[in-house]
């Protein structure tokens, strides 16, 4: 029992001392959650006063540092977006030289956010003064002329009367010149001007205006490219009229306009038309875009981007803010393959050589009317036009490409200059090189030896006999140069023998032919980025066709048609043993700072448009034939005297007045860089267009620039 009692009184000792260490302990836990609870009331306090603070700032920096600005922008009524002009990318040659490029130019704008309506009128009166003392001409659009005190419709103005009196404008049909400007100036409020040369003025000016959607998103160029001495003369008697501003813009100059126009193209106002088709691309009705050539067909990356800036205003106009809410990107920079060394010579050469043709031709006329000889035409009298195509046969490149007759496109919108292209019977503007489709004569002949080899048709040693005439049949017979006698490929292509070709035709039959001919690049488009005839393949688009026409069609004749730039890939080709690369202008795109590349054409990396199929050796045995052209005694005193082996062929197509004359070649014969081909339309002379070629390779192999051919020309 005394146990019981020691161990009953040690648990109430124990008992008694956790209930003192529990209550000490409960005791110290209420004391630091009161300490606890004091810090977190004291962080929201703090972070309150921050906040409220923050508010009583901002409230303050509203309505006392700033109160006035935010209460005229409260007070605003609208906001205008006004769209900048983007900088247009430039172009250049395969080395950097300038081709079209920008120049900064100055031009008087209208902005319509400053110009009330009550004060237009005087605005435009007081421009017009001051640009008649400087020389300048304002922007005139009305096809309203004063003549003898009374005004008169211009020539060639019915459709923009007809604009005028539409239900859009005056909604009158049949009004007289001075009924057309009396109503614009009763629309525009110009009717208390009494001066009659002043209200057409004015009326002029406000008529283009609307034209062209004058609002507050779009100012209105109301005289362009005035020069700097009649800017600042403009700015300075201005400056009390902020509707008036001087904008500098990035105006297209052409650096040699007469270097590769063809190509090239122009940029220009979009007309209504071309509006309707971009305007959903974000072009502006005073927009600029490329008309033709490379200006056109690469608008996409010259273009660039336009700014976009946001403009407030308040309820009686004033101005509140202003915010560049898009930031313009320029265009990009094209550089194409265009060599402009070896394009000015070839563009020279390729004129001399038509000249004397055709003064050649003149004189051989005249000797045989004077002799009263039988034939007394077709002489290359009425030789006055051609093209010639130089190709970079290790990945098809453009190096120069000519035209003739030539033209200058810097002109291109001087209206005496254009009345003069447009009304030109030997149409300079026509692209020869890419468009014109002539018959190849004797040079379609290395298509029927590729594709008659490799389909087993003939080899090497095949003979055929030449006798001078082949009948086979009695509907088209064909006439060789010569009585050859038996032949084989090598000379026959020597020769250039038209009782061998044609028998070789018949035996490979016209499906045949055409089929090889697609491949080689004839008849069939280049992947030119500018636009390109597809010429016409004998066989394959003729509407009617007989069995005799497949003789004709392997001489070069019948209907077939090639460009010279498909003559020149074809040519190619055959020197890139059978592998056809995509004939282009462009080496590369890059942004408009230079110093990053958007798009590149690697020569080391062409992109193939087709293959033949045609075996190493025939290849080879093609290009052995076309070497022996050069060495026959007229080929070795011609293109065979020049110091780098070529592999060629002349061709003689028969049409309508004297003959054509085709050439084309690759070079050098054993490791090939380029391929030429040049036409002449009725040149007769077939050496003149090899005396082209000569020189064209002067000044790729030997660097020649076009002072240097001038003074040494190559002339046979």
């Amino acid at each position: 029992m005394r146990q019981n009692d020691k161990n009953d009184s040690f648990d109430r000792i124990i008992s008694a001392n956790s209930r003192s260490v529990l209550r000490n302990t409960n005791s110290s836990a209420k004391d630091e959650k009161k300490d606890n609870t004091k810090l977190r009331i004291i962080i929201c306090v703090v972070i309150l006063a921050v906040i409220f603070g923050s508010f009583a700032l901002r409230l303050f920096d509203w309505q006392i540092v700033h109160g006035k600005e935010y209460k005229e922008l409260s007070a605003a009524s609208t906001s205008y977006t006004v769209v900048s002009d983007a900088t247009r990318g430039e172009i250049l040659d395969v080395n950097g030289k300038a081709l079209a490029v920008n120049e900064t130019a100055y031009n008087v704008v209208l902005n319509k956010i400053y110009a009330p309506e009550r004060e237009l009128n005087g605005i435009i009166i007081n421009l017009i003064n001051i640009l008649n003392e400087c020389g300048k001409e304002y922007t005139d659009a009305l096809p309203i002329s004063m003549m003898n005190g009374s005004f008169v419709f211009d020539e060639g103005s019915d459709g923009d009367v007809e604009y005028i009196e539409s239900s859009a404008m005056l909604n009158k049909e049949g009004l007289t010149a001075d009924e057309i400007v009396d109503g614009l100036a009763e629309r525009y409020h110009a009717d208390n001007i009494n001066d009659p040369f002043t209200k057409r003025s004015v009326v002029s000016v406000r008529y283009n205006m609307e034209k062209l959607g004058f609002s507050y998103e779009q100012v209105y160029v109301f005289a362009a490219d005035v020069g700097a001495d009649a800017a600042a003369i403009v700015s300075e008697r201005t400056q009390a009229v902020p509707a008036v501003e001087i904008r500098t813009v990035n105006e297209r100059a052409i650096k040699n306009g007469t270097l590769i126009p063809h190509i090239l193209g122009v940029v220009g106002k979009l007309n209504e038309e071309e509006y309707e088709e971009h305007k959903d691309d974000g072009y502006q009705l005073n927009d600029s875009i490329g008309k033709f050539g490379i200006e056109s067909a690469l608008e996409s990356y010259l273009r660039g981007e336009a700014g976009v800036k946001t403009i407030i205003t308040s309820a009686d106009g004033k101005i509140v803010g202003e915010e560049e809410t898009v930031k313009a990107k320029p265009g990009d920079t094209v550089y194409l393959t265009i060599d402009s060394n070896v394009q000015e010579v070839t563009a020279y050469t390729l004129e001399k050589n038509i000249k004397e043709a055709h003064r050649l031709g003149i004189e051989e006329q005249k000797k045989a009317k004077a002799a009263n000889a039988k034939q007394q035409s077709k002489f290359g009298e009425d030789c006055i036009a051609g093209a010639a195509v130089m190709l970079d046969v290790r990945d098809n490149s453009v190096i120069a490409s000519a035209s003739y007759p030539n033209y200058d496109i810097s002109k291109y919108y001087d209206p005496d200059y254009s009345e003069y292209l447009f009304d030109n019977e030997d149409i300079p503007m026509y692209n020869r090189a890419f468009d014109g489709a002539f018959a190849p004569g004797s040079t379609f002949k290395p298509c029927v030896a590729t594709a008659a080899l490799q389909e087993g048709i003939i080899d090497t040693d095949t003979t055929i006999n030449c006798s001078g005439v082949y009948d086979y049949y009695k509907d088209d017979v064909v006439k060789c140069l010569g009585t050859h006698g038996d032949q084989k490929l090598e000379s026959a292509m020597a020769h250039s023998c038209n009782c061998y070709f044609a028998e070789v035709g018949r035996r490979t039959g016209i499906t045949t032919m055409y089929m090889y001919a697609e491949k080689l690049g004839l008849g069939a488009k280049t992947g030119l980025e500018v636009y390109e005839s597809t010429g016409f393949l004998a066989g394959r688009d003729s509407t009617t066709w007989f069995e005799g026409n497949t003789v004709q069609a392997a001489i070069g004749q019948s209907d077939n048609t090639f460009t010279p730039v498909q003559l020149a890939t074809y040519v190619s080709t055959i020197a890139n043993n059978g592998t056809r690369y995509r004939t282009h202008l462009v080496r590369k795109i890059v942004n408009y700072e230079r110093n990053e590349t958007v798009l590149y054409n690697d020569p080391e990396k062409p992109e193939i448009m087709a293959e033949t199929g045609v075996s190493q050796e025939n290849i080879d045995h093609v290009k052995e034939a076309m070497n022996a052209v050069l060495k026959t005694p007229t080929g070795a005193s011609q293109a065979g005297k020049y110091p780098i082996e070529l592999g060629a062929k002349t061709g003689t197509a028969e049409n309508a007045g004297s003959d054509h004359n085709v050439f084309i070649c690759f070079a050098p014969y054993d490791k090939p860089e380029i391929a030429v081909a040049v036409v002449f339309e009725h040149g007769a002379h077939s050496y003149l267009p090899q005396q082209a070629a000569c020189d064209m390779m002067d000044a790729y192999f030997y660097n020649k620039t076009l002072e240097e051919v001038k003074k040494d020309p190559w002339e046979f």
